[in-house]
């Protein structure tokens, strides 16, 4: 009973520390049947106890293991008994994970994720079973792979509607608190397996750690990355007021421009901070752009007279005089009126040839037909969008269609305005600014979409140049 109730009310002071979970909240929990998300289960039911809260546990069937039918019954068993509401959900890793391009392991967790939001709703909470070796193995991940500050943190305890209650804890912590109170998990055979990088550090890395280097080396690489995360967001805060004396943008947003002045009296932590954000401005996806593009800029603070650099997408960062300015040059649109009266989209279906190429003029998008599950609807934006992306890293991940607009700076009066191409909620085309990685056109495609967007104007209809 001690285990049990030490566990209990760690994970208690830490929802309460994080204010995840509010009374009348509704809660979805991942639960795979593992012994993470079975713990996760027993403590929410306990903290219902404390704080009257909906709880649901959606479970997702990868389709991998034969065994996984055992792992969906045992679970709807915990719930059958608990009277807590089960949804299954059956999903095709290795199928989504060929048409992404992507590893087994990245698909499923953008499909369980995807499962998840479906059930959570607009106002719904998803709580997963992350705990503190979890965190432990993505900074060592993260560090031996190249990361900054905010990577170097790990998993949050709470980002964009998902909370981890079980963060605080270690994996030998849940077992315990599983076994002293005899309830019984299932184990996941892949778990075993050395195929994923992340299982090479928990099976090799960190068991060295423990035993032979530091007992307590998960909590310590924990709180080390709890200040590393205080360190990124006091950062953030010097680098918004640095931008008040440094940086003065136009009014039209075209371009950004520095008081070299002021930007060398700036540490150069924030410095290279504030270059890079002005660059992500015109390359939020920051695809290609590195920490050698801002050293590039950085070399124009000491250089003399008038000089310029060119940078990927377009971007010119220029020296003149007392000032450095950063711009993104863009072909001329011509015959584009500022006054839109009707917007529509036409469709056509094509077959694909042999050899035959994506075009790449603006004016049309190009869709796999056969990747699209459902009747794409032109709306506007709702609550639960995503898109589809490329990370920095080059991994294909889910982003909210809010922290989307947000990284692109789209003012908050423009965001209800702007068509959205969606199947349900997941984001087909984002129409002016992208389309999804999930519905691109490749080697393998048989059917292709065509969409063409076009605007009326007073004068006539015209095809509207897209990016």
């Amino acid at each position: 009973m001690k285990m049990q109730r030490s566990l209990e009310e760690k994970v208690f002071s830490f929802l309460e520390e994080h204010h995840m979970i509010q009374a009348g909240d509704h809660v979805v929990a991942g639960v795979s049947g593992g012994a993470d998300s079975v713990c996760l289960f027993f403590v929410l039911l306990e903290y219902q106890k404390r704080v009257p809260f909906s709880l649901k546990v959606v479970h997702v069937n990868h389709g991998i293991r034969e065994d996984a039918a055992e792992d969906a019954g045992y679970v709807e068993e915990l719930c059958r008994e608990h009277e807590i509401p089960y949804v299954p959900v059956q999903v095709d890793v290795k199928a989504q994970a060929k048409i992404l391009g992507v590893g087994q392991e990245e698909a499923g967790r953008c499909l369980r994720y995807e499962a998840f939001a479906g059930q959570a709703g607009e106002k719904g909470l998803i709580a997963v079973a992350h705990n503190a070796n979890d965190r432990a193995e993505t900074c060592l991940f993260h560090l031996f792979r190249g990361s900054n500050i905010r990577g170097l943190s790990g998993i949050q305890p709470v980002r964009d509607g998902v909370i981890r209650p079980l963060l605080c804890v270690e994996r030998s912590e849940i077992e315990s608190y599983l076994s002293e109170r005899g309830i019984a998990w299932r184990e996941d055979s892949t778990n075993g397996e050395d195929a994923y990088t992340r299982n090479r550090i928990r099976h090799h890395i960190l068991p060295v750690a423990e035993g032979r280097i530091c007992n307590g080396s998960v909590r310590h690489i924990c709180n080390t990355a709890d200040e590393l995360g205080q360190i990124e967001d006091y950062l953030k805060q010097e680098t918004r007021a640095a931008e008040q004396t440094c940086l003065e943008r136009d009014r039209e947003g075209h371009r950004m421009v520095f008081c070299v002045e002021e930007l060398l009296k700036q540490h150069i932590v924030i410095r290279k901070r504030l270059i890079m954000e002005a660059i992500l401005e015109f390359s939020p996806r920051g695809r290609d752009i590195g920490a050698v593009h801002v050293e590039q800029v950085l070399g124009l603070l000491t250089a003399r007279g008038s000089k310029e650099i060119c940078l990927p997408f377009g971007i010119q960062a220029v020296r003149e005089y007392e000032r450095l300015i950063l711009k993104q040059v863009k072909p001329e649109r011509e015959g584009e009126s500022p006054k839109y009266l009707e917007n529509r989209l036409e469709y056509r279906l094509l077959e694909r040839r042999i050899g035959e190429e994506i075009p790449q003029n603006e004016y049309t998008k190009w869709f796999d037909y056969d990747k699209i599950n459902g009747q794409p609807t032109l709306r506007y934006r709702q609550t639960g969008d995503y898109l589809t992306i490329r990370s920095n890293r080059g991994e294909i991940i889910h982003k909210s269609l809010k922290d989307y607009m947000i990284t692109e700076k789209i003012p908050k009066e423009q965001r209800d305005r702007i068509p959205v191409l969606a199947v349900g909620h997941h984001v087909i085309w984002l129409v002016g600014y992208r389309i999804s990685e999930a519905f691109k056109v490749d080697e393998n495609t048989l059917h292709i979409l065509q969409v063409e967007w076009k605007e009326r104007t007073e004068e006539k209809w015209q095809t509207i140049i897209l990016k």
